[in-house]
């Protein structure tokens, strides 16, 4: 681990009633008792009791602001190391010319997330739990906090820590009963079989899980789509309760796409209105609807608008056929106009898509629409499961489920027990890049690189 004392700015940027600076290494103390003076003379700083000083400029031989320092001696702090709070006013300017003199006086500025990384190389937690820190710090919702919590307090490491053991188990039975078959060690195909049919299917629930994360933390992509002029932009401010796109009774106003976060009972969505589809008038709309096509494309969910104050068009029934197979809702948006459109037409065409009559300009039946993106594009969290957040997770967490799926049909059909064996032992590793015991330097970077400096 890196011997440099490391001082940052904690708390966010910007004035404020209180500002924190930490230092974390063996001069913390030393360091800090440079830049401050206690308030009695010859008062004693005694580990964890904070105490009321003031800062000292040494250069300039002056004092320029009241704090508190509190002194954390290792190893019982988050870094594993002598670590120094220094509290006082929220100014920018004074917390930065702490920092300043911190590393004129010997200290060096940390890195973004250095802090957590020490946690980390440290032992005193493992990457899943750097993770959660991050997602802590960046929740978009409470949900996602909550979860993040409980994965910071080991929950995850622990599932993980569990499964590694069952398969490590699995495989010195399958070894014993090979070198050892004389000493009544052997284990039988369906013991075998059971157990890994167990891992196979707690690793499923974990996979499936980051459908939900995903919605929690990084949040799902829902496109608007329809043809020009039948009030997607309309419905894209309704939704987010703002004036974000410029709306016109003009068709054609919108000719690229604007996004923007929609949060529905602590899940996140990405909301893309984008240009209408149908003949262009010039480059610039052209250039929108392709861009729009792709975006409808890629997305995880289609709200595909309808004008029902107009009759149906060939157009509507192209659209519907386009987006039928995708996760879509069909809006019949206007029905604060006079009607022209037959729904039972359009529906008999939608086949098992849902629907939903709506007001975008009145608002009319927004509340349910929201409940219906809800219950279709958000899957069902099961009381005390896991939750996995991160892509770099799931990816690992279906490595590991491959190794056992490719282990066990080998086993059901015959083949010697080695051969199994040598799938599952496959699973090993990835466990350990998994909780960070197998540490890759370009994982560890991209990890710890996403904190803020001060954490």
């Amino acid at each position: 681990m890196d011997e440099d004392t490391i001082i940052a700015i904690s708390t966010p940027l910007g004035y404020g009633g209180l500002g924190i600076v930490r230092l974390s290494g063996k001069k913390s103390l030393s360091i800090a008792k440079k830049i401050f003076k206690p308030k009695k003379n010859k008062a004693q700083i005694l580990p964890r009791r904070p105490i009321l000083g003031n800062l000292y400029h040494f250069e300039q031989k002056e004092f320029f602001e009241e704090a508190y320092l509190t002194y954390i001696p290792s190893p019982h702090t988050y870094t594993r190391e002598d670590v120094v709070e220094i509290s006082c006013h929220g100014s920018p300017v004074i917390l930065e010319e702490v920092v300043r003199l911190g590393v004129k006086a010997g200290a060096r500025h940390a890195k973004p997330g250095e802090f957590t990384l020490r946690a980390f190389l440290s032992g005193r937690i493992d990457i899943l739990q750097a993770e959660a820190i991050s997602d802590i710090i960046q929740a978009p919702s409470y949900e996602q906090a909550k979860i993040s919590f409980g994965q910071l307090d080991g929950s995850l490491s622990q599932k993980i820590a569990a499964l590694r053991s069952q398969i490590i188990l699995l495989l010195s039975q399958i070894e014993a009963s090979i070198e050892f078959p004389e000493e009544g060690l052997r284990i039988s195909t369906k013991q075998i079989s059971k157990t890994m049919e167990k891992a196979i299917h707690s690793l499923r629930q974990l996979v499936e899980s980051y459908n939900l994360g995903k919605t929690l933390s990084e949040g799902l992509k829902l496109a608007i789509t329809g043809r020009k002029n039948v009030g997607k932009s309309t419905l894209f401010n309704s939704l987010l309760q703002k004036e974000r796109a410029i709306v016109t009774p003009y068709p054609g106003t919108t000719r690229d796409y604007l996004c923007d976060k929609l949060n529905v009972n602590s899940s996140i969505f990405t909301l893309i209105d984008m240009a209408g589809l149908g003949s262009p008038l010039h480059a610039a709309e052209k250039e929108g609807i392709k861009r729009g096509k792709i975006l409808a494309s890629q997305a995880d969910g289609v709200l595909l608008l309808l004008d029902s104050s107009q009759g149906e068009c060939a157009e509507d029934f192209k659209l519907i056929k386009k987006y039928k197979n995708k996760k879509t809702i069909l809006l019949f948006n206007k029905i604060d106009l006079p009607q022209k459109m037959s729904k039972k037409n359009v529906k008999s065409q939608a086949e098992s898509l849902p629907a939903l009559e709506i007001s975008a300009l009145k608002g009319t039946n927004l509340g349910k629409l929201k409940e219906m993106i809800y219950e279709l594009f958000v899957p069902n969290k099961k009381q005390g499961a896991e939750v996995i957040l991160h892509l770099r997770q799931k990816l690992l967490l279906e490595e590991i489920l491959g190794c056992l799926i490719d282990g066990l049909p080998l086993l059901k059909e015959g083949y010697p027990e080695e051969i199994c064996a040598e799938e599952i032992r496959k699973a090993i590793p990835l466990i350990g890049q998994l909780t960070g015991e197998i540490r890759t330097d370009d994982i560890i970077e991209g990890i710890f690189s996403r904190f803020c400096v001060g954490k």
